[in-house]
């Protein structure tokens, strides 16, 4: 007698397995639009202006066009789905992802049936401005607290000829 090993993947044969019908991308804004396409809606009512001010990619600054932008995110996921968000929460005007829903890449989000996309979002490059200086604060007190996170944790020796850490010698602890 013998024994064959199944694997725990391949335990129900695939039509017995059961389908995840919880997912439907149909309502997702993204669901069978191309790159191209949605580049090209963006780019023809925002412009590559705003698109830069408001990404911070260099593809919409140097030389813009959408074949060459295209190019570009094709190749680079985090820009991509930088792109893809932005055309779902500003040119579609849809509420932001559920904390859960945010963690997935746009194009696999599943937007509730009851959220239908908007008007596009009127942007302007003074409003732009604003965020990168509402961004740019954020991430120097982001800094800022790091900083103190890390150098509250140092603590004195508990040996009476041995200088703290962080002390200006650090040979100190060598010499008699």
């Amino acid at each position: 007698m013998f024994v064959v090993f199944v694997p725990f993947y391949n335990r129900h044969p695939p039509q017995s397995r059961p389908m995840n019908t919880d997912i439907d991308y149909k309502n997702n804004p993204l669901h069978g639009v191309s790159l191209k396409q949605l580049l090209t809606e963006i780019v023809e009512h925002y412009g590559f202006k705003i698109l830069y001010a408001y990404l911070n990619l260099n593809c919409f600054n140097s030389n813009p066009s959408v074949d060459a932008s295209v190019k570009f995110l094709k190749k680079t996921d985090w820009a991509r789905e930088k792109v893809e968000a932005f055309y779902l929460y500003q040119f579609k005007n849809l509420p932001r992802a559920s904390a859960e829903q945010f963690e997935l890449p746009p194009r696999d989000r599943i937007v509730p049936l009851d959220q239908k996309p908007g008007q596009p979002a009127e942007l302007s490059l003074e409003d732009a401005e604003r965020l990168r200086e509402k961004r740019a604060r954020k991430a120097a007190a982001h800094d800022r607290d790091a900083g103190h996170r890390n150098g509250s944790n140092r603590r004195a020796s508990n040996h009476p000829g041995t200088p703290v850490q962080g002390s200006s010698d650090p040979w100190a602890k060598w010499r008699k």
